[in-house]
């Protein structure tokens, strides 16, 4: 353990950055203690923020009691369930890279000598991560936990329930005034992360599976006084992280990132984490890509009977075991040597977890599906790659072969599907929404939740070089890469072409011959950018492709 030492805010020469503090409202005597930044994304537009004022108050109060001194800042968050089917959805991705470089430019200028990062939704979770490698200093990162699962009429009844009904019924004008009221007011009983596998909750399991919060800590309910407890373990250990100096760097191996990558596959989680982690990997250097999904997709099988892989919302999982439940039943084929923020290792966790497999959370030897909930497509149509999660689709559309409809936005496709202009045996294609043509990457999200719920999934496929949100499931692939917007073969598409999907072999393939591809890309007209001008317009010129993470991260 290293013997700490206040660099910046003792002597003389400091009275200056003293003063500061004494006029926010700090005692001068106070400020020879190691400076714990808490970077909180709390927000009263998302119910997965709207409680971290409290679990901030917790990690705050433990800080003082361990000696050290907190610094609260706060940080943008969004909900992306506000803006689908807006011309805005496009830049929810990209509040990753603004989450990263506002904890990056306050932890820095503040001197911070710790960080405690709260956040708890999609894009939010993961920006936060990239913020801690980047930084490399002592971190934990706290997540807010899932909201409790909603019930309508005694079953069963999520937010990712409203958005189906919403984007199916609703929008075909088949459902009455009284049961839209009925749907949206019990979806989400309580605050926290949508209580099915979505993006936000897949992203708090995986921080707990990198070791960058404490074991059995992030599927505890949002609301329960367990989360302010956990909160208040974070606050004292950050500041004895701080004199063990124990750095992210030494917490994000390649080999923590491979338990990750073999935990996104057993929850059958978003597919947006097929981003996060590359991008998260490249901030420490580690070469990753979302190849490495398929690496181990077909020896890590699907063990969380969790929605909309199985039955059961993400409060059940923590009830039965949480994280260290579900890497008790993966202990084969993890590496148990990675470390934790509470400073044991992953097999020192694991010795105090009795293995008691359940419906919730299987065994492998019973699983939900017998490879990981994600895999890789490859082929003409997206050599670089594509994703589906697989572990949702019904085995009739495994292997589909249909006719290519193509369309420009999500919401155009929508149109057309309620519409009936799409029909049993297409193939719906949504282009130029990819994270240069968006720009940002749009979350394709009305047009694949009307295909579920018109029963349209055991008949229509939709591939995309767009996104999906962690709700979305069924026959959709997307991160179609190379995009259409930089010349990628998804902009050759034309309407009636034939299109493979072969899951089990891996292949999406266009059934056109090379010669028509080669005629077709010499009259390839790319698009002008949709923005001209703003942040949005600096993503687009600094992405990486979705294979390797469509962060800005092209710094060379």
């Amino acid at each position: 353990m290293k013997e700490f030492t206040q660099k910046y805010f003792v002597g003389d020469a400091a009275a200056h950055s003293r003063s500061v503090y004494k006029g926010s409202g700090y005692d001068p005597q106070d400020l020879n203690r190691p400076h714990i930044g808490i970077g909180n994304t709390f927000s009263e537009n998302s119910a997965g923020h709207a409680h971290l004022r409290e679990l901030a108050d917790a990690v705050k109060s433990a800080i003082w009691q361990a000696g050290g001194i907190p610094f609260e800042f706060g940080l943008p968050s969004t909900c992306a369930e506000v803006a689908i089917g807006s011309d805005t959805m496009c830049m929810d991705l990209a509040m990753r890279d603004i989450v990263a470089a506002g904890i990056e430019v306050v932890a820095s200028v503040q001197h911070f000598d710790g960080l405690v990062l709260l956040s708890g939704c999609d894009n939010i979770v993961p920006g936060t991560l990239l913020a801690a490698a980047r930084l490399d200093i002592p971190t934990i990162c706290c997540t807010g936990g899932p909201m409790l699962s909603g019930r309508l009429n005694g079953k069963q009844f999520l937010q990712c329930d409203v958005t189906e009904f919403s984007y199916g019924q609703i929008s075909k004008g088949n459902a009455d005034k009284e049961a839209i009221l009925q749907a949206e007011c019990q979806a989400c009983p309580s605050m926290g992360a949508c209580s099915n596998m979505g993006t936000a909750n897949t992203m708090q399991i995986l921080t707990e599976a990198l070791g960058m919060t404490l074991p059995g800590s992030s599927t505890i309910p949002a609301v329960y006084t367990d989360k302010i407890v956990s909160c208040k373990h974070i606050g004292r250990r950050i500041v004895e992280m701080v004199f063990e100096d124990l750095t992210p760097s030494k917490i994000i191996t390649r080999e923590a990132l491979e338990n990750a990558i073999r935990m996104d596959l057993a929850i059958g989680g978003s597919t947006n984490a097929v981003m996060h982690i590359p991008a998260l990997a490249n901030e420490l250097g580690i070469d990753m890509t979302a190849d490495e999904f398929e690496k181990f997709n077909r020896t890590t099988p699907c063990i969380a009977n969790v929605r909309p892989s199985g039955i059961y919302a993400v409060d059940d999982l923590h009830f039965a075991g949480g994280v260290p439940q579900l890497f008790k039943q993966l202990e084969p084929l993890i590496h148990k040597e990675c470390l934790n923020v509470n400073g044991q290792t992953l097999g020192e966790i694991l010795e105090h977890v009795n293995s008691c497999p359940s419906d919730v959370i299987r065994s492998m030897k019973n699983p939900i599906s017998e490879n990981g909930g994600l895999c890789i497509l490859k082929g003409n149509l997206a050599p670089n790659g594509s994703v589906v999660r697989s572990s949702t689709v019904k085995k009739s559309m495994l292997h589909f072969r249909g006719t290519a409809k193509v369309y420009q936005s999500d919401s155009e496709a929508h149109q057309a599907i309620i519409s009936e202009k799409v029909q049993p045996g297409d193939v719906v294609v949504v282009r130029n929404v990819g994270p240069v043509g968006a720009p940002g990457m749009v979350e394709v999200m009305e047009a694949t939740e009307a295909i579920v719920n018109l029963g349209l999934d055991e008949s229509v496929s939709l591939i995309t070089d767009g996104r999906f949100s962690g709700f979305c499931h069924g026959p959709i692939i997307g991160h179609v890469s190379p995009e259409a917007a930089i010349g990628g073969a998804i902009a050759l598409i034309k309407d009636d072409d034939m299109i493979e999907i072969d899951i089990p072999n891996r292949s999406l393939k266009l059934d056109v011959s090379e010669e028509e591809l080669e005629k077709r890309r010499k009259n390839l007209v790319l698009p002008e950018p949709k923005r001209k001008k703003g942040f949005m317009r600096t993503y687009a010129k600094n992405c990486l492709p979705p294979e390797k993470g469509a962060a800005m991260q092209s710094w060379d």
